[in-house]
């Protein structure tokens, strides 16, 4: 029975983790779409696809950290 709960919480953890990952990713591209787009007045699409890119690069920043 205990190890029933435990694989549970280690699923719940695993839930957490890619969550972690998604908002790194999330709040990384809204951050740099913002100050591309308002600040430095850039183009929708240089914006967004600066956006695109600080997210992928994020997220993966975040799944290393993840996994220490």
């Amino acid at each position: 029975m205990r190890d029933l709960a435990s694989s549970i919480a280690q699923g719940s953890g695993g839930m957490k983790k890619w969550g972690f990952i998604a908002m790194h990713a999330v709040v990384a591209a809204a951050f740099i779409f913002l100050l591309q787009r308002f600040a430095l007045n850039a183009s929708l699409e240089s914006a967004s696809l600066w956006a695109l890119t600080f997210g992928i690069c994020a997220a993966g920043l975040a799944y290393k950290q993840s996994n220490r």
